[in-house]
């Protein structure tokens, strides 16, 4: 692209955008900036409270009525999950499928995502640590009245984990 066509461009754009100011503002019921980051403010402050070790996850996933939730896609789940997770791809949160899923908003929730887990690429693989699945999936969570939410913590080798795996790719993983 030659400066003058990227000026051009630029101009362009800018008059776009002077021309939108002046008509009404593109309003969406559905979608509300405020009300997410309130949401986001609180997750964050109850989530510094309910960062578990790899010890405390293990155990209370243990207990009865504790819903092991996985949010990563439905591929990455059936390639490696933790024995025992449900699985719900955070791009399908709706109020009906988390009441399908976890129908006890007050049962307790554990979560975890790809940056939990080093050592498996292909089933686990890292996102930036602004944008982890955990932080999502813990404020979406709230959002939708789930309050007894935990996350695991830490960040754990897959071949030292005494979390049980399960998935296609589990028999490789136990083998090496």
């Amino acid at each position: 692209m030659s400066k003058l066509t990227a000026g051009l461009a630029l101009v362009a754009f800018a008059l776009a955008l002077a021309t939108r100011a002046e008509e009404p503002p593109l309003d969406n019921p559905k979608i509300d900036v405020a009300g997410f980051l309130r949401d986001s403010r609180e997750a964050a402050l109850l989530r510094e409270e309910r960062r578990l070790s790899e010890a405390e996850f293990l155990a209370l996933a243990r207990q009865p009525g504790t819903v092991v939730l996985d949010a990563r896609s439905r591929d990455k789940f059936a390639e490696l999950h933790l024995r025992g997770a449900v699985s719900l791809p955070f791009t399908d949160f709706t109020a009906e499928s988390l009441r399908a899923t976890i129908p006890d908003p007050a049962a307790p929730v554990l979560i975890y995502c790809n940056n939990n887990f080093a050592g498996a690429e292909g089933p686990f693989p890292t996102k930036v640590a602004p944008a982890a699945l955990n932080l999502s999936t813990f404020t979406a969570l709230h959002s939708y009245g789930y309050r007894n939410v935990y996350e695991l913590g830490p960040l754990i080798e897959i071949d030292r984990t005494r979390l049980e795996l399960a998935g296609a790719a589990a028999p490789g993983l136990a083998a090496r």
